[in-house]
């Protein structure tokens, strides 16, 4: 992929348009601004909370110590609750469930917060207590935090945070936008479809809970002359649409402009991120690795590692190691996706693929360079060759390294099938296109859920 030809300049006005009504400008582009406020909010009455108990213990208010400390403690609960997966909007559509996840963080979130205030030498009056002391702050925490988790999720459920568009287009592309609406998690709605000559029959302005106006391509070519000089509302292209509220890219719309050189690709910073990480993990699941290859050896005959061909950055093969899970000779007659309740697994197999035991020993790929830890997952080359014919732009995923986990692994469920690629190589370009050190970290918490909830788990 070359770099990025000069946008029409009709589409380009529209794409700034849209920044203002499709976030804050000081958020980064993956972050959704109600979830920001509550996280905030969160995060500042958590440290309050703390302060006023280490103050109140440990003498005079308003001391350094104390709210430095607090602040510390605060962070690891908001981490956790980050991990948990507690600020994704589709977690508000159902109050068991943010009930049982929020009770869920409670449960990590104290143990781990008891070992910072330890090893930050807070006083032992603060943090110990008869046990009915300590289970009446835990099961308060809980009722304060689900309480406003609660309040968020009626104003969710009653759209009070959904964006009502309405899509000017006539084409294909106003189809795949709708489509891609409607299957997103996001709180957007697509209110109805005008074609271009409807839309210049109309003021293109606000109203009757419409929110703003999304042109494709094609039809903002028809409708740019007639709209000169005209106030209307707020305008977005198509594929600004795309990133900014779905977080993906059109990649039937995906040439030229929508597509720029990664940033930060194969930096230092990144290079040193995926060694620490991948050093620490490998540290850390030593006991669990020993442990899961002597259950394989006893389980089914065959070797403990499997051996694999996948592309790597640029093209270039390699081999990934994985905890081999299925039957030895699995692919006797050729290559094949992986399905539901697939023959070929073992009994550890399913195990250790739900709980992804079986990725691990790709940490080693991670430390050799020929993977990172974030990034688009390494296909066979095999499929990379199909796929490639019969999908768009599919190459563009191996501007990066492949990762151990990626934006479209946390989006989207687990892929079988040229449709499932379509829609994850949607979040593979998005990722692509802006990576940062901020969206690697926002990828590594949201792991974390789908480890712990098995989520698109095969």
């Amino acid at each position: 992929m070359s770099a990025a030809a000069e946008p029409h300049p009709n589409v380009a006005a529209l794409a700034l348009t849209g920044r203002r009504g499709l976030g804050w400008v000081w958020l980064p582009r993956h972050v959704a601004p109600e979830m920001a406020c509550l996280w905030l909010i969160e995060l500042l009455v958590c440290a309050l909370v703390i302060y006023i108990r280490l103050a109140v213990a440990d003498g005079p208010m308003m001391q350094a110590a104390p709210a430095i400390q607090a602040l510390g403690m605060a962070g690891v609960i908001s981490a956790i609750l980050v991990a948990i997966g507690l600020y994704n909007h589709e977690l508000f559509l159902g109050p068991r469930r943010l009930l049982i996840n929020t009770m869920l963080a409670a449960l990590l979130a104290f143990p781990l917060v008891w070992l910072l205030a330890r090893s930050l030498g807070v006083s032992g009056t603060v943090m110990h207590g008869d046990s009915a002391r300590v289970l009446r702050g835990v099961v308060a925490w809980v009722a304060v935090l689900f309480s406003l988790r609660l309040a968020l999720s009626w104003a969710i459920r009653r759209q009070f945070f959904t964006l009502r568009v309405v899509v000017v287009g006539s084409d294909d592309e106003a189809g795949r936008l709708v489509e891609a609406v409607r299957a997103s998690s996001g709180l957007v709605e697509v209110v109805s479809v005008l074609t271009p000559d409807a839309a210049m029959a109309q003021s293109l302005r606000p109203g009757r809970g419409v929110r703003g106006f999304v042109v494709t391509d094609n039809a903002l070519a028809g409708i740019a002359p007639a709209l000169a000089g005209r106030r209307v509302g707020p305008l977005w292209s198509a594929a600004e649409f795309w990133e900014r509220r779905l977080r993906r890219v059109d990649i039937d719309r995906a040439g030229g402009w929508h597509i720029v050189a990664p940033r930060g690709g194969g930096g230092v910073v990144h290079r040193a991120f995926d060694i620490v990480l991948s050093l620490a993990l490998l540290i850390f699941t030593l006991p669990v690795m020993a442990l899961t290859a002597v259950i394989i050896r006893l389980d089914s005959p065959g070797p403990v590692l499997y051996r694999q061909a996948r592309v790597g950055l640029g093209g270039t093969e390699f081999t990934v190691l994985k905890f081999r899970s299925m039957v030895t000779n699995a692919e006797l007659r050729g290559p094949v996706w992986a399905s539901q309740r697939d023959p070929r697994v073992t009994r550890v197999g399913s195990f250790i693929r739900l709980t992804r035991i079986d990725e691990l020993p790709q940490l080693w790929n991670v430390l050799s360079g020929e993977m990172s830890f974030i990034g688009p997952r390494p296909e066979r080359p095999h499929f990379t060759d199909q796929l490639e014919q019969l999908v768009p732009h599919y190459r563009d995923r191996l501007l990066v390294k492949p990762g151990l986990t990626g934006w479209a692994q946390v989006n989207y469920p687990y892929g079988a099938s040229v449709e499932d690629a379509r829609a994850k190589l949607s979040y593979d370009l998005y990722y692509v296109k802006h990576r940062t050190l901020f969206l690697d970290l926002m990828i590594l918490f949201a792991t974390v859920r789908v480890v712990l909830f098995q989520h698109g788990a095969r």
